[in-house]
């Protein structure tokens, strides 16, 4: 069972249950002085008690059943603000029960070396250390995480990532890093340990999904402080309230001034309390929709700055594109036929293991019927491609044939006293400027003509970067391939810019100097190459199938190794911030009704001139503050799935966004309230607490 099966089957019962003990658990004055306005509440719901205790002795400063109601209320308040947070963090310690579940302490196979044939001692996997070797052969577990240097496997990885297909794991590249808790299905493995007991990555993921560990954001501490700001200044108005009520009773001879529990009241009404009982929650729920989306966060920080992103680096292969070339044409030389061509560029192509060389391959069989030869009968020696080449091929007695980059072959043919047709290299020019990849075929000294590779855009994936472009993120494709290539490419993608011929060097630049202009990047890779860009970038989506640099690079992870997976971090970002930014706006919006609501009713002995503010003409003094009491609470609980849910992502602009938020949460923000406490007071009337 993965863990999204588990969290989705126990939040019903088994984690509603939980949440409402963790709610009475986290009533400690030591937890809830985190949070300013909780704390805040916490005092005044312990004075309100005290003062209830008085009341019962004969010495009440209101009557018994005013100062019970507005007590409970208030303890109330504080549950359902603790229920709130509970439930956000037991959703992501679901998660990690799960996780939990799936690590098993296996018998490993010890190697003394890295040599497969090398002498092996059975120990638990829990002995296991950094640098140690370990032979996984078919059936059974990777006992740990590390890195394979000899041999390949087919790998099922559904405990870890929740997805059924097997992945294929071989040393070198970046498909070599393998993850505790895997079980090995076909062949064998010689896997380096790279983690020792405790810091493996499924330790790693269940520290990270358990919400109670998780450290505020400096928004959500900016928030906090301007929370706490507000409160400071409800409170210092409140307090002088007392004494001002007390001298004007005393020069007019009449009324009564205000009692504490009254004051207490509207302390608590006054201050932002529906945004600091949800703020937790909001924070937790962005990590979990984030787990949720198989993206494991490192930190709340790594989901609020995808939420701030302002430009995206998307690699060309795999995310943009199908990620296979595929051969689709041969284009012969003047005076070569095209068959000539064809078999030439099968030759050269039978030992290629690559998709582009299999395609070669099976282009030339469906073309002209050339069947694949026996290796072993034509004593061919196999040219295998190089990085300083840029060339591969084969060598059959006499016969030269290479194949490769349109650069590389021209500077190959000038070693051999020759040059590239201007028509040829024509031709290579106007097939780059398609968006396709030529690859040059030679004999010798002779140039037979170009193989044209075509390398498929993704379907939809134009419309998601229009999306992007709509939120004001300027995408930027990252590649290999020649400025040529990479411009069609990136035009029939609808990328925003491009960078060809990417080395990490490159990458390291171009996300420097964005940052210098204050803009934050967000950026996906795989492979060791890729470790320093990510290191840089502000949001660093590492593949789960990647290398070990690479994870322990990025500030998240990708279950599901889906390079496009970057664009629904960036929304998923987006969703946590504008929630947050939602909320506030609606506690503030909140105040509003229920000044009209309590001020008339604190000072209506006092100041009997503030009845003209009884705009909802509530029924008594004590009715509307005990309305205004019970909303303030009962707010925070239907507040609690949308905290969780996020709000709605649409791709808008910044200034759209804000009126949409003004309209939905300032406005109704508002207007609910007085409906609200209206209600609340019409069903006290009935009940007869009033």
């Amino acid at each position: 069972m993965t863990p999204q099966t588990h969290a989705a089957q126990s939040f019903d019962r088994e984690l509603v249950l939980a949440a409402m003990a963790d709610s009475f658990r986290k009533l400690s004055p030591r937890l809830q002085f985190r949070n300013p306005v909780m704390f805040v509440v916490l005092v005044c719901s312990v004075l309100t008690t005290l003062l209830w205790a008085q009341a019962l002795a004969g010495h009440g400063e209101a009557p018994t059943g005013f100062i019970f109601w507005v007590s409970l209320w208030l303890w109330f308040t504080l549950l359902f603000a603790n229920f709130a947070e509970a439930l956000a963090e037991g959703r992501g310690k679901a998660q990690a029960d799960a996780l939990r579940g799936s690590r098993k302490d296996v018998i490993a196979k010890k190697l003394a070396s890295a040599n497969r044939h090398a002498t092996i001692a059975f120990v638990p996997s829990a002995e296991l250390r950094a640098g140690h070797h370990v032979l996984v052969e078919a059936g059974e577990q990777v006992p740990g995480d590390g890195e394979v240097v000899v041999g390949a496997a087919s790998v099922d990885e559904s405990a870890i990532t929740g997805e059924s297909a097997p992945v294929i794991r071989e040393s070198g590249g970046d498909r070599s890093a393998v993850t505790g808790g895997t079980r090995v299905l076909s062949d064998w493995l010689v896997v380096r340990i790279t983690s020792n007991p405790g810091e493996s990555f499924l330790d790693r993921m269940i520290a990270m999904v358990e919400g109670s560990k998780r450290r505020k954001t400096p928004n959500e501490v900016a928030l906090t402080i301007l929370l706490a700001k507000f409160t400071l200044i409800f409170l210092l108005a409140c307090a002088t309230l007392l004494p001002y009520s007390i001298y004007s009773v005393q020069a007019a001879g009449l009324g009564h001034p205000i009692t504490l529990t009254v004051l207490v009241a509207l302390l608590v009404c006054l201050i932002p309390t529906t945004i600091g009982a949800l703020l937790s929650a909001i924070g937790i729920a962005g990590m979990d929709r984030m787990i949720r989306a198989n993206v494991i966060a490192t930190s709340g920080r790594a989901v609020e700055a995808a939420g701030d992103v302002d430009v995206l680096l998307l690699d060309k292969t795999g995310t943009i594109t199908l990620g296979n070339r595929q051969a689709v044409a041969f284009h012969p030389a003047p005076g070569v036929a095209e068959s000539i061509l064809a078999e030439a560029a099968q030759l050269a192509s039978l030992a290629d293991e690559t998709p582009e060389g299999r395609s070669v391959v099976v282009l030339a069989k469906e073309q002209y019927g050339l069947r694949e030869r026996p290796l072993e009968a034509l004593h061919a020696q196999f040219v295998p491609f190089a990085a300083q080449t840029r060339m591969s091929g084969v060598d059959l007695g006499t016969r030269q044939i290479r194949k490769g980059a349109l650069d590389a072959v021209g500077k190959y043919l000038e070693a051999q006293n020759s040059h590239l047709p201007p028509l040829v290299k024509r031709m290579a020019e106007d097939i780059a400027r398609r968006g396709a990849t030529p690859l040059i075929v030679t004999e010798a000294d002779r140039t037979l003509g170009v193989i044209e590779l075509k390398d498929i855009v993704k379907g939809g994936i134009k419309e998601r970067f229009a999306e992007m472009r709509r939120m004001g993120i300027k995408t930027i494709m990252i590649t290999g391939d020649n400025p040529l290539t990479a411009a069609a490419i990136a035009a029939e993608a609808g990328v925003d810019d491009f960078l060809a011929e990417a080395t990490p060097e490159a990458k390291l630049k171009l996300i420097r100097d964005i940052q210098a202009q204050n803009r934050l990047v967000a950026m996906c890779g795989d492979g060791t190459n890729d470790a320093p860009a990510l290191a840089q970038a502000d949001v660093a989506v590492a593949m789960n199938t990647g290398t070990q640099a690479a994870k322990e690079a990025g500030n998240m992870v990708d279950l599901d190794s889906n390079p496009t997976k970057l664009i629904e971090v960036v929304e998923i970002g987006k969703q946590m911030l504008i929630t947050r930014g939602a909320l506030t706006t609606f506690s503030i919006s909140n105040d509003i009704a229920k000044y009209f609501a309590i001020i008339p009713a604190a000072f209506a002995t006092t100041y009997p001139a503030l009845g003209a503010l009884n705009v909802m003409r509530l029924a008594t003094p004590q009715s509307a503050i005990l309305s205004a009491v019970i909303f303030n609470a009962l707010i925070i609980i239907c507040l609690i799935p949308l905290a969780l849910k996020g709000v709605k992502y649409r791709a808008l602009g910044a200034a759209a966004l804000l009126r949409r938020n003004l309209l939905v949460y300032g406005l109704g923000g508002l207007v609910v309230p007085f409906l609200g406490i209206k209600l609340i007071d019409l069903l006290l009337v009935l009940l007869g607490l009033s």
